[in-house]
């Protein structure tokens, strides 16, 4: 089992030292507080600094798995993804999709350019999938009504049952951006047209 001493100090960036054990964690954190305070007068912050496993600390939006083989995103990093992707994709604004994912990209691409090539990989591809379902639920607010629907869904190819089916519920958003009608109309190719990114990058790109 490993663990993490965590220190805070003024003027510098967290830091982060990996061990095999809890008692070896608070020996070095007790060693470099000392090192900080007393060589570089530096004051260690006592509430942010700590002894704990590695996966209940993060790092830079990361944090370390318990064997220390993966490195993920941490919950935080998570939340603020989707905290900021609801946020444009808001029932309130009026840009047409295609303008929507040229907002969305610049994100996303930087955030794939940070953690695209983090350890494990399915966490990305549940993102993508999300951040799509978003897409599909702003696009079905902006087709307004049931008639208007219909006529979207069979421009896509949806047959006439399934659609009149689809248009004609009244399920909320979120859950209509599941249907089966929805998900063949929007399909995944589909936004990839639109240029919407990738977050998952292979090791070997």
């Amino acid at each position: 089992m490993r663990f993490g001493p965590r220190l805070v100090a003024s003027a510098s960036t967290p830091a982060s030292i990996y061990v095999r054990s809890r008692r070896a964690g608070e020996r070095i954190m007790a060693s470099v507080s000392r090192f900080l305070t007393k060589k570089l007068r530096l004051k260690v912050n006592e509430e942010k600094s700590s002894v704990a496993r590695p996966e209940e600390r993060k790092f830079l939006g990361f944090s370390i798995s318990n064997d220390g083989r993966e490195r993920r995103i941490a919950p935080k990093a998570l939340d603020k993804f989707k905290t900021l992707i609801r946020d444009m994709t808001r029932r309130t604004r009026g840009v047409s999709l295609p303008q929507l994912i040229k907002e969305l990209k610049p994100y996303l691409i930087g955030w794939r350019g940070y953690f695209g090539f983090c350890q494990t990989p399915r966490v990305l591809t549940n993102l993508k999938a999300w951040t799509r379902r978003r897409l599909r639920s702003y696009l079905w607010r902006q087709w307004g009504n049931g008639h208007n629907r219909f006529k979207e869904l069979r421009r896509r190819g949806v047959p006439k049952f399934s659609a009149a089916a689809a248009a004609g519920s009244p399920t909320g958003f979120w859950r209509m951006s599941g249907h089966p009608a929805v998900q063949q109309a929007l399909r995944n190719h589909y936004f990839e047209s639109l240029g919407l990114p990738r977050l998952h990058v292979s090791a070997q790109a």
